[in-house]
């Protein structure tokens, strides 16, 4: 236990370090902030979801120590606690019956798991800037214009410019609008990367208790489907219930997004041009940005007619993933 507590303590320090370096500002300092939830994973999948524990308390304390209680807050609640969870998760394991091994938590859930955080997150966080959609926009858009005159030198009694834009308030009014589903997306996409990059870590050390799984034959439950649909439905209601509904869906759109680069490798592991064929998908997604629609319509194809089975089939048995 003692070993635990101290590991716990200095993946605490690192955490805390990493989340701190946003008050630095550059490119450095966002990819380091990205990594504020990595120590506490590692923690919690190499040693045990205590240790994890012991991370997000000690960096939660050391922050609000030094910058106050709603900079920690915002580390307990954004990145703390859902790396903890999402690493207690990932050690969770039943016994099989009439069988020596383990079933551990699948894939799947984890990333919806990590979904439903993301959204969460910038849930919990809406009514501290207005308990209704109009209040919460004004607050959302006079932030953004704060931060506008301020980078710019601008004067608050002067018009608000920015250089080649024509019509500064329409670039505003865009960004409260995508704003919070962003947001959400931010922190699915961290909780995503962090904990595949734990898990690689620890299982390089030797530490990893469950076997790396294939994730190539990632599932979700049959509910993730309705739970989409559910919030796609509900972002249209208006009011803050519609903008929580948004949230929720661009987070669900991530996670098929997911789903279909997981069925896209699948199915195209007998092909020729496979290194080409997911290269262009990746690439398209990151440029484009668009073309990640066409990767959940992948994954929802799959979760209704079950294409990796269907080219399995075609294409003799499947190799063992390496993903």
């Amino acid at each position: 236990m003692a070993q635990i507590i101290l590991i716990g303590i200095g993946a605490g320090v690192a955490a805390a370090l990493l989340f701190a370096s946003a008050t630095m500002g550059g490119l450095l300092s966002s990819v380091l902030f990205l990594l504020a939830p990595l120590p506490i994973m590692i923690v919690a999948l190499g040693w045990s979801h205590w240790a994890g524990f012991v991370a997000t308390a000690v960096a939660a304390a050391g922050l609000a120590a030094i910058f106050g209680t709603a900079f920690a807050l915002f580390f307990l609640i954004g990145l703390g606690l859902p790396a903890w969870w999402l690493g207690y998760l990932a050690l969770l394991a039943r016994p099989v019956a009439a069988a020596p091994s383990l079933e551990w938590y699948p894939v799947g859930n984890l990333v919806l798991w990590a979904a439903v955080l993301g959204a969460l997150v910038v849930v919990i966080a809406i009514p501290q800037f207005g308990t209704d959609e109009d209040t919460f926009r004004t607050a959302l858009r006079n932030g953004f214009e704060r931060a506008i005159r301020l980078q710019a030198g601008t004067p608050a009694d002067a018009p608000l410019e920015l250089p080649g834009i024509s019509d500064p308030k329409r670039v505003i009014d865009v960004m409260v609008l995508v704003t919070p589903p962003f947001a959400a997306l931010f922190a699915t996409f961290t909780n995503l990367i962090d904990l595949w990059l734990a898990g690689r870590i620890v299982k390089t050390s030797g530490r990893l208790k469950r076997p790396w799984p294939d994730i190539m034959a990632m599932k979700f439950p049959p509910y993730a489907v309705a739970l989409f649909a559910l919030a796609v439905a509900g972002s249209f209601l208006a009011g803050l219930p519609g903008v929580m509904s948004g949230v929720l869906a661009a987070t669900m759109l991530l996670a098929y997004t997911v789903l279909g680069f997981a069925v896209l490798h699948a199915i195209s592991r007998n092909m020729a041009s496979r290194g080409l064929v997911l290269t262009g998908a990746y690439a398209l997604v990151i440029v484009f940005g668009w073309p990640m629609l066409v990767m959940t319509l992948l994954g929802l194809a799959d979760s209704a007619l079950d294409l990796r089975a269907r080219a399995a089939t075609k294409g003799g048995p499947p190799a063992q993933g390496k993903s």
